[in-house]
């Protein structure tokens, strides 16, 4: 039974009533709807009003880790891009962070995990721009929820004749706020996993083996037919209990094959010379058992936050630092229009500005080209 399917038809089955009850208060804006609230407006006003200095302060922070970001996904992109074009077998830098789609390196997406992960990201990235709005005094029209298709976002309508005739430092401060906020909570989210929430599991748990999370196709992994869901227990004889030794063993082999004895059978692998390292392409998670005297059920509730809090730190970075891309009217781009216009007149800066966007959109397009033909491939197969 497919849980993910079932919880994604019911969750967007209430939102489709939700939408039926509350139709006229959707408006439509191009391919978005849009519900518009005063949620979150009084909050942002009593911080803004309450930290003046300390958010100043970090202002200057925001824009600046804004255009360091700007510059190393433009950067990641652009060498991505070379990458699937003139070395064989690379893997794009981008991927479509959708509930069931398989990413090498990654575990499989839940769709709940989803869900609170982007809904979670979404709320406090347009939350910090509404408190820098109001920090400005910029007007707050309103704060809201948006979607497009089944992908949920939320917005803070700022009034924008306001906005641009604030300076384009505070411009600037503004929309870099969102991103800033992402990627920080990204890294603490980072430090809680592995300062706080770890050490608690030990307390609870023993690692006891490695799962093979994916199997990247064509690996050798896959050559040898390890799949999904096997428990790798030993490799030449050895016990490995933790993905460091699984790593340990491999690298060691100098390209020998190693013998992988799992739940499902034993396996031959041939390790592959790659990157300057041995690889056999798949991905792993310790496999945990539940120390005597604590309840089962306290193995899969751990392991969801787990899961949990790693998506929110993959998807709090990645937002963040995707935003930053100078394109189109995502808040790089915004960032990197404002910017231009610090040294060049209006229609000079929209010139560059729409040449800069345009080659963020081809880089991108190049980049999920792989994932959009797999989509193709589902649906032709499915007719």
């Amino acid at each position: 039974m497919n849980f993910d399917l079932i919880f994604a038809l019911i969750f967007y089955g209430l939102l489709v009533l939700f939408y039926i009850k509350n139709k006229k208060k959707f408006s439509k804006e191009g391919l978005l709807l849009l519900y518009r609230t005063k949620l979150g407006l009084l909050l942002m006003d009593k911080l803004a009003k309450k930290y003046p200095k300390l958010l100043n302060f970090l202002g200057y922070f925001s824009v600046f880790i804004g255009f360091i970001g700007m510059l190393s996904i433009f950067y990641i992109l652009i060498k991505g891009t070379y990458g699937l074009i003139f070395v064989p077998d690379s893997a794009p830098v981008l991927a479509p962070v959708l509930p069931g789609i398989s990413i090498p390196g990654l575990p499989v997406l839940s769709f709940w995990h989803w869900i609170i992960a982007i809904f979670f990201v979404a709320v406090i990235h347009e939350f910090a721009h509404g408190v820098y709005a109001r920090l400005y005094n910029i007007k707050i029209k309103s704060s809201g929820f948006a979607f497009l298709g089944p992908i949920l976002a939320a917005f803070v309508e700022p009034d924008e004749k306001i906005m641009k005739k604030a300076s384009n430092k505070k411009q600037l401060t503004i929309i870099s706020a969102g991103p800033f906020i992402n990627i920080v909570l990204g890294f603490l989210f980072l430090l809680f996993f592995i300062f706080i929430f770890l050490p608690l599991q030990s307390n609870l748990f023993v690692v006891d083996g490695v799962n093979i999370v994916n199997v990247e196709q064509n690996s050798p992994a896959a050559l040898s037919g390890l799949t999904s869901g096997t428990l790798i227990t030993q490799i030449n004889n050895e016990e490995v209990l933790d993905q460091g030794r699984l790593v340990t063993v491999i690298q060691d082999s100098n390209g020998e094959s190693v013998n992988f004895i799992t739940d499902k059978g034993e396996f031959e692998v041939k390790p592959e010379f790659k990157n300057d390292k041995y690889y056999v392409g798949v991905s792993v998670t310790n496999n945990v058992a539940v120390k005597n005297n604590i309840p089962e059920f306290i193995l899969p509730l751990v392991k969801w936050f787990n899961m949990l809090i790693y998506w929110l730190w993959v998807i709090s970075l990645g937002i963040g630092l995707f935003n930053l891309l100078p394109l189109g009217p995502i808040d790089g781009g915004r960032m990197f229009y404002v910017a231009m216009l610090s040294f060049f007149n209006d229609r000079k800066a929209m010139q560059i500005f729409k040449v800069v966007s345009f080659i963020s959109l081809t880089l991108i397009v190049i980049n999920l080209l792989p994932y959009l033909l797999k989509l193709f491939k589902w649906i032709i197969n499915l007719f």
